[in-house]
């Protein structure tokens, strides 16, 4: 029993760490944040930090995965929900993820400006791998479902849900590409639009749903992002 107990005591200690690390990237930004400040946020010592994370990337890591889990956790009572079709899980699972996003709007701005430099493309692709792990079992069930509900065609649900995740993926670092672009007004509302609105298209043809089933970024969300040109938020310079 008592390992048991100190097991869970260590990792809502090391939570702890991840939650401080998320504060302070989000305040300060993660370039301009330090190990000192993490250590002065929680009142701990170096070493306390350093038995549980081996650098400030990793803690990068962990704040990541959380992000990744905790949004994950938000939709996972739509998949799971009984009344709702296979359509409208997959609408809401995406509508979902976007909400919650919205939702932490400054977050993930904090994150998009070091998470897409080079320097963290090996982190990048583990944590891309742990969000394949995570929602390709969620999308196949679903895409399960949908098949037997006759409104969607899948010879293999989890092959579907990976290209779906896959297409994912990449409308993430489109959206971020085009989210800059937008700030310096080299691209237009419709080039968003039309852009999403591809890869909509192409998860319906991958899943065989009726055209126009499925909307990636609502309006709220385009215009949250993408709205008024350069007023979409502070300049967000991607590190290279």
């Amino acid at each position: 029993m008592a390992r048991t107990v100190n097991v869970e005591a260590r990792a809502i200690r090391r939570e702890a760490f991840v939650e401080a690390g998320l504060r302070l990237i989000q305040s300060r930004g993660y370039e301009q944040m330090s190990v000192q400040d993490v250590l002065d946020e929680l009142g701990v010592s170096r070493g306390a930090f350093y038995y549980y994370f081996s650098s400030k990337r990793a803690l990068l890591e962990a704040v990541v995965d959380h992000v990744v889990v905790a949004a994950l956790a938000a939709v996972a009572p739509i998949a799971a929900d009984p009344q709702l079709s296979a359509v409208a899980k997959l609408q809401g699972i995406f509508t979902g993820i976007a909400g919650w996003k919205a939702e932490r709007r400054e977050l993930m701005l904090a994150l998009i400006r070091v998470w897409y430099s080079d320097d963290n493309v090996l982190t990048r692709d583990k944590l891309r791998l742990n969000l394949v792990g995570s929602l390709v079992p969620m999308l196949a069930e679903v895409i399960r479902q949908g098949t037997e509900q006759g409104v969607m065609s899948a010879s293999s649900p989890e092959g579907a849900a990976r290209a779906v995740v896959s297409l994912l993926l990449g409308a993430q670092d489109v959206a971020i590409e085009l989210f800059v672009a937008r700030q310096e007004g080299s691209v237009s509302a419709e080039t968003v639009m039309s852009t999403f609105a591809g890869y909509t298209e192409a998860m319906e043809r991958i899943l065989g749903i009726r055209p126009g089933s499925l909307t990636l970024l609502d309006d709220h969300i385009l215009e949250l992002w993408f709205g008024a040109g350069a007023e979409t938020g502070p300049p967000i310079t991607i590190r290279r």
